[in-house]
C-alpha cells in the first residue's frame, strides 16, 4: 500500500509540474501578447499626436489620403469630384512656414476657395513669393506668373496667395508666414 501511495504522490507531483509549466508558458504568452498590443496601441497614439503637430504632406504623389486631409484642413472646402490631382508640400521648420497646394478643380470650386479665404484680386503686390516657393513639376511658376493673383493678409506676418488657371482648371494655393 505504501508503494501505491508513493507512486501516486510522484505521479501527482509530475502532473502538477507539467501543469504549472503549461500555465507558466501560457502566462508568458498572454503577457507577451498584451505587451505587443500595448506597444502597437502606444505607437498608433504617438503617430496620431505627431501627425497633429507635424501633419504629413506627400509632395511626390497626388491624391494621397494625407494630401486630401491637408487640402481639407488648409483650403477648408469640401472635396468634390472635380477636385483631383492634389499635390501639397510644407516647409514648417523654424519660425516661418509655407504650404503649397496645386490641384485641378472647376471654376465653382475656385470661387468657393476665394470666398472662404476672403481673397481679393491683388493688383498692388507684384511679388508672387517665388523666392520662398519650392520647385516641383506640379508647381508651374512660369504659368502662375501670368495668372491673376488673389491674396489675403493679416498685416505683414501671415499671407495667402491663390491663382486659378481657367484654361487648365488648375488652382495654386500658397499659404505662408513671415
Amino acid at each position: 500500500m505504501r508503494k501505491l501511495i508513493y507512486i501516486l504522490t510522484i505521479l501527482s507531483l509530475i502532473i502538477a509540474m507539467i501543469s504549472c509549466d503549461r500555465i507558466k508558458n501560457k502566462t508568458k504568452h498572454v503577457i507577451y501578447k498584451v505587451k505587443e498590443k500595448t506597444k502597437e496601441e502606444l505607437k498608433e497614439q504617438t503617430q496620431k499626436v505627431v501627425n497633429k503637430i507635424f501633419p504629413p504632406f506627400d509632395h511626390d504623389k497626388p491624391d494621397t489620403e494625407n494630401n486630401k486631409k491637408r487640402f481639407a484642413d488648409f483650403l477648408k472646402v469640401e472635396i468634390t469630384p472635380d477636385i483631383k490631382n492634389i499635390y501639397c508640400f510644407d516647409d514648417a521648420i523654424g519660425i516661418n512656414a509655407d504650404y503649397m497646394f496645386a490641384f485641378n478643380c472647376n471654376s465653382t470650386t475656385s470661387e468657393q476657395i476665394i470666398k472662404t479665404h476672403n481673397l481679393t484680386v491683388d493688383t498692388l503686390n507684384l511679388d508672387n513669393g517665388f523666392g520662398m516657393q519650392h520647385d516641383f513639376e506640379w508647381w508651374d511658376k512660369y504659368r502662375i506668373e501670368n495668372l491673376q493673383k488673389y491674396s489675403w493678409t493679416n498685416g505683414h506676418q501671415y499671407f495667402k496667395y491663390y491663382w486659378y488657371d481657367i484654361e487648365n482648371e488648375k488652382g495654386y494655393f500658397f499659404d505662408f508666414t513671415m
